[in-house]
């Protein structure tokens, strides 16, 4: 029943705000301005502040240090897997600097996280949460700035030039800092009030209204049509080399049964709103990862979940 309880949780967190943002689209309820500055009120307040409070209540050990480290390899892996293949994929640069991102992130913080709560419990969940841990960092201090360079590059009226420092120290690294302020109270042994948990719903469910409500706002299945085949590649990307790689390395290192399928299922999730989020805050193409993130948690949803249950 636990189990029922949460695949519905699941399809509730992530297809309501995504079908709310589309229905208000379709009646033409919300103006186009307010829905970019919901999502920028994700990136610039209620994501960094999440980070400053989950993270400053988070329990760490030195048996899982190697957790995080297999987090960022879940992200560079298959960074560089879609590096080399964009060129012979696609000629404009908006749409190979969406196409590294569609690759590179990947939806961990709801898919990821709620998986392996539902297989493992509270410890399947911090496991998880440890291995994101440094995942803000690749986001905002690498999803962005390439999302960026690719603007510059294909734009026909780019924006002034900026320069690499610009890029790394802006308003789009402000949850990088909400990760370094819960990591500095944490260490320093503050105590975190009682009623911060509650707090801590809060702004992660505000985080996720105001990144999935844009999305689905955005959602043109008609622009999207032309992407679902080109992204096909991308399935074996998430769903094979990289898990299978992660998951290789991880057993140099880890011999815990239950933490080393927290690894693979992790490894296993699909695209990531962020994809989206990343691409259309910096203009390029944001209907190719659109289109990746639809096809590859269906993908998750109907196969690869269901294979996880059997396998354990």
């Amino acid at each position: 029943m636990l189990v029922a309880e949460k695949l519905l949780s699941l399809f509730l967190e992530l297809l309501l705000p995504l079908f709310v943002g589309y229905l208000l689209r379709y009646w033409k309820r919300l103006n186009p301005k307010t829905v970019d500055r919901l999502m920028e009120s994700n990136v610039y307040l209620f994501f960094p502040l999440s980070g400053v409070l989950s993270i400053w209540g988070m329990q760490f050990s030195e048996a899982y240090m190697w957790l995080p480290v297999l987090g960022v390899i879940m992200q560079v892996v298959p960074g560089i897997l879609a590096f080399v293949l964009v060129k012979k994929r696609f000629s404009n640069p908006m749409e190979q600097g969406s196409y590294i991102l569609a690759s590179m992130l990947s939806n961990r913080g709801t898919v990821g996280l709620l998986s392996v709560y539902i297989l493992f419990g509270e410890e399947g969940y911090v496991l998880g949460r440890l291995i994101m841990l440094f995942n803000s960092f690749v986001l905002y201090l690498v999803g962005y700035p390439l999302a960026q360079y690719f603007y510059q590059k294909g734009s026909s009226h780019p924006r002034a030039s900026r320069s690499w420092k610009s890029l790394f120290f802006s308003r789009t690294q402000l949850p990088v800092l909400g990760v370094l302020i819960g990591l500095l109270l944490n260490v320093a042994g503050v105590t975190r009030p009682q009623g911060v948990k509650a707090l801590v719903d809060v702004t992660i469910r505000l985080s996720a209204w105001t990144s999935l409500l844009p999305i689905g706002y955005a959602m043109d299945f008609t622009a999207m049509k032309g992407y679902y085949r080109k992204t096909m590649e991308l399935i074996g990307i998430k769903f094979i080399l990289t898990p299978a790689l992660t998951l290789l390395l991880g057993r140099l290192v880890i011999s815990d049964a239950t933490i080393l399928w927290t690894v693979l299922i992790l490894a296993l999730s699909p695209t990531a709103i962020n994809a989206v989020i990343a691409a259309k805050i910096n203009n390029i193409n944001y209907h190719l990862p659109m289109a990746s993130f639809i096809t590859t948690t269906l993908v998750y949803l109907l196969v690869i979940f269901p294979l996880i249950l059997i396998a354990l």
